[in-house]
């Protein structure tokens, strides 16, 4: 096994960003991704090598969201503001100004919905698309068959698909 500032090095970004996909801030991240890595060397000893470090930590990651929720009672809906803290930048240098605009307002539509989305289909389509995780890697997050990730996956896909072609109307 890797030194754990190895560990740490290779995997606190994907743990950030898998973090601030869940919570859409950017400080509840960090503070959650040193709780996952606070609680991933109180029980190194359980890792038994049987999925990849990277989805061991987000599960960690995952209990330690929930754990908070719990705590505080704090259901966080993802706001403008927000997204601008995050760093996220929508437009393009090459994009005209109206045409840059109707993008940003489509991405924060998109993004809205998506954080609309129930548990598990928010998690799993963020596990999906920003972190790239294969449905076999989310089914173990989950507990779950690579199947059931695959489903669930194809779901929350076309619940964001109908909720975004409503508001186009």
């Amino acid at each position: 096994m890797e030194d754990l500032s190895d560990i740490y090095k290779t995997y606190a970004n994907e743990v950030k960003l898998f973090l601030l996909c869940l919570t859409s801030n950017m400080d509840l991240a960090e503070e959650l991704t040193q709780e996952t890595f606070y609680q991933a060397v109180k029980s190194i000893e359980r890792y038994n090598g049987a999925c990849k470090i990277s989805v061991w930590l987000c599960q960690i990651a995952k209990h330690s969201y929930y754990d908070h929720l719990k705590k505080e009672k704090y259901r966080n809906h993802a706001s403008i503001e927000q997204l601008a803290q995050t760093g996220v930048d929508f437009q393009s240098n090459e994009d005209s100004p109206d045409v840059a605009l109707i993008k940003e307002d489509t991405q924060q539509s998109i993004h809205m919905e998506i954080q609309k989305l129930k548990e598990p289909h928010r998690e799993i389509f963020l596990l999906r698309t920003k972190l790239d995780l294969n449905y076999k890697e989310i089914g173990v997050i989950f507990g779950k068959t690579e199947n059931w990730a695959r489903v669930t996956y194809y779901r929350a896909k076309c619940t964001l698909a109908e909720r975004v072609n409503m508001n186009e109307l």
